[in-house]
């Protein structure tokens, strides 16, 4: 869904060089900031579950990675 926020133009560019900083986009940026600020994305839990040694996520994802990027690059760059 989308959301239009109004913000002070000194606001707007602290937000986009956060988020540049951070290698994100502005609506990303917005968006974790959100998560955090209403409780829906606690930082602290999921470095409790990184260092916990439990798996997380796909055990698969670090196969076959050069392939991977590859054919990234080509969906992003055809023309």
């Amino acid at each position: 869904m989308a959301l239009s926020v109004q913000l002070d133009p000194v606001l707007e560019a602290r937000v986009g060089q956060e988020a540049k900083r951070l290698g994100m986009t502005k609506s990303g940026f917005v968006q974790d900031t959100l998560e955090r600020v209403l409780g829906l994305k606690n930082p602290s839990q999921l470095l409790d579950e990184i260092c916990s040694g439990t798996p997380m996520g796909d055990p698969n994802a670090s196969e076959n990675v050069s392939e991977k990027f590859k054919v990234k690059l080509r969906e992003k760059h055809s023309y």
